[in-house]
């Protein structure tokens, strides 16, 4: 559903993609009761609802019950139910993969829409020229395609690290390759910041001494597609050196940010427990903002006629959960995010020392047939879930939820979610059964 086109205007409502998020939601509840089983572990159960609680306080601290029964449907949707339903429905690594695939491929699609709109001149306004990329997403949504081609980008990358087939690997690193193009010409800061650091870490965790090698291409690959731009590198130039001119000259739109930033940490000043409820943003954003935040984002392009869209949101993910759900909501959300960090990290870790497991080589990778080196068995799976959630984290920091591509971040948060508290437990579990079974006299019986 996200790689169709987003209807003018359908930017902000629901989409295809929230309603067929909704009808997994409704399988996996119908499959459950059918079944007549627990549904989820109790550490499960416990990391995935922990966030319900600071929604619950804010949503009854609403400015109406309205804000407040559909700011808490979002939230759920997003952070919850659907990363749950992911969960419940991923049956083993092998479904991993193709969910991780999945994202490579809609990425691509975006990034070629979004390329062709670059080199046209149709994409969405970027200093008086229409050049910027939005693929599907139309101009109200400059983030989206940059969600999707990092989201893709970062799953090729684990999935490259890891121990498939050469063949299955040079095809994830082409892709790759490939999605660095459109994410460049998206000119989204944030991204490229969230990408880099996540993309880093996936190659730390796959092995320390090829990861110098590793950055060294990227570096100078990174020349050779500036030098390659022709017109368009100047352009990038100027948005990569944007990045650290925060403080100094700040262009509008990072001034913008500095305060609706500003504006979100006096609401929650007034009201540092539970917030100023769901969807309050907006309402008590004026009332706090400097002068110095202009009347709206110009928006335009991409088949769109040029108008003011409204500052709705502070563009910092943790800010806006502590202005409008307070000290509550921030530490039960950011506290589900940091437990899932957590687990995925052990998670790598623990696959590192099953029982059976081949003995590694250098950097940790285990050497495979013809000198070939592979990594332990779901390496790849276990890349691709911290990548993927480092670059939330990370991309937090400059964005927030909203917008079709926020969909794809409730899957995403489901994958997370089946690596460190799904797969990680059976590992445990069977790595358990084995230490059991070696254990028992041969000769004797097992109960």
């Amino acid at each position: 559903m996200l790689a169709l086109p987003v209807s003018p205007g359908g930017e902000d409502g629901p989409t295809a993609a929230d309603a067929v998020s909704g009808l997994l939601v409704l399988w996996c509840g119908i499959r459950l009761v059918r079944e007549r089983r627990r549904p989820l572990a109790r550490k499960t159960a416990m990391v995935l609802g922990l966030p319900v609680v600071g929604l619950a306080l804010a949503a009854a601290g609403a400015i109406s019950p309205s804000a407040g029964i559909s700011g808490l449907a979002r939230y759920l949707q997003i952070f919850v139910l659907v990363p749950a339903a992911v969960l419940l429905s991923v049956r083993g690594r092998a479904d991993f993969r193709v969910v991780a695939w999945a994202f490579v491929g809609l990425a691509l699609w975006q990034g070629a829409v979004g390329v062709h709109q670059y080199v046209t001149g149709t994409g969405a306004s970027y200093v008086g020229e229409n050049i910027r990329a939005v693929g599907t997403f139309g101009p109200a949504d400059v983030m989206g395609m940059a969600t999707v081609v990092s989201f893709g980008l970062v799953c090729a990358v684990g999935l490259a690290l890891g121990p498939a087939p050469t063949g299955q690997r040079a095809t994830a690193l082409l892709c790759a390759l490939v999605l660095v193009v459109p994410l460049a010409v998206s000119f989204s800061r944030g991204a490229w910041i969230a990408t880099a650091a996540a993309c880093a870490l996936q190659v730390v965790l796959a092995g320390l001494r090829r990861a110098v090698t590793v950055f060294a291409a990227v570096a100078a690959m990174g020349v050779v597609l500036a030098g390659g731009l022709g017109i368009g590198s100047a352009m990038l130039q100027d948005r990569i050196g944007s990045i650290t001119q925060v403080a100094d000259a700040p262009d509008q739109s990072v001034t913008d940010r500095y305060t609706m930033w500003a504006a979100a940490v006096d609401m929650w000043r007034e009201q540092p427990l539970t917030g100023v409820g769901l969807k309050g943003f907006p309402e008590y954003r004026d009332g706090r903002a400097s002068l110095a935040l202009s009347s709206g984002s110009d928006i335009g392009g991409a088949g769109t006629v040029y108008h003011k869209q409204s500052l709705l949101s502070p563009h910092n993910m943790y800010l806006l959960v502590l202005s409008e759900q307070g000290l509550v909501g921030l530490l039960t959300l950011a506290g589900s995010w940091l437990a899932l960090l957590v687990c995925a990290a052990r998670g790598l870790v623990r696959l590192r020392r099953e029982p059976g497991a081949p003995a590694r080589g250098p950097g940790g990778l285990v050497p495979g047939p013809g000198g070939r080196a592979h990594g332990p068995r779901g390496l790849d799976c276990g890349l691709v879930a911290c990548g993927v959630l480092v670059w939330m984290l990370v991309d937090f920091v400059y964005a927030d939820i909203g917008g079709p591509s926020t969909a794809l971040t409730a899957v995403a948060f489901g994958l997370v979610a089946w690596w460190a508290l799904a797969d990680t437990t059976s590992s445990s579990r069977a790595s358990a059964e084995q230490r059991a079974g070696a254990a028992v006299p041969q000769g004797a019986g097992a109960r």
